[in-house]
């Protein structure tokens, strides 16, 4: 009995206890709100189909939509994908998860169009607003992968080898994608 309670007591065990424990909780936290994503699908089906929804905490009107139903469709089939995608870039513990911010950024935007309701034809121009995002992502992304890659093998070599991949020389974009394809 003396030798399991000091197996407990000792500070990395009673730690190592505790984190696995956390990391418990959080996981079954994090999977029930994956479950339910059919139901958060099918949470636009108590609002209204009316131009005005009234509610004990605010008032609606719709404008472009001309129907809360329609509004309330719309950005649940943002919110969700967002609501995942924000889910996978917190828990995903693969070094391109970076990657993950440009689809975040895409979303956002187009909830941000939902919302700015006075707006038509939001989506033709997302691709210049997210240039920002993918300029910084895309290129750390790569410095990411060519030190990852330097570490695993010899220095000089493998780094000539990536910039020389990547670069787009005498073959031109064409022969580099017949390459690989």
């Amino acid at each position: 009995m003396d030798n399991q309670q000091h197996k407990w007591t000792k500070p990395g065990l009673k730690f190592l206890a505790e984190n696995s424990n956390r990391s418990l909780i959080i996981g079954s936290i994090i999977a029930t709100l994956i479950a339910l994503t059919p139901y958060y699908f099918t949470l636009y089906e108590s609002v209204p189909d009316t131009k005005v929804w009234d509610t004990f905490l605010f008032t609606y009107e719709s404008g472009y939509y001309e129907s809360a139903f329609i509004l309330a469709w719309t950005l649940t089939n943002k919110l969700v994908p967002l609501f995942l995608l924000f889910i996978w870039f917190f828990t995903c513990r693969h070094w391109w998860f970076h990657t993950l911010l440009v689809p975040i950024a895409l979303y956002v935007y187009q909830i941000i169009g939902v919302l700015n309701d006075d707006l038509k034809f939001f989506d033709t121009n997302q691709f210049l607003y997210l240039l920002p995002v993918m300029a910084i992502v895309i290129p750390s992304i790569y410095l990411i992968r060519a030190r990852m890659f330097n570490k695993i093998n010899d220095a000089d070599k493998t780094m000539q080898e990536l910039e020389d991949e990547f670069r787009i020389g005498s073959k031109g974009l064409f022969g580099k994608l017949r390459d690989y394809f």
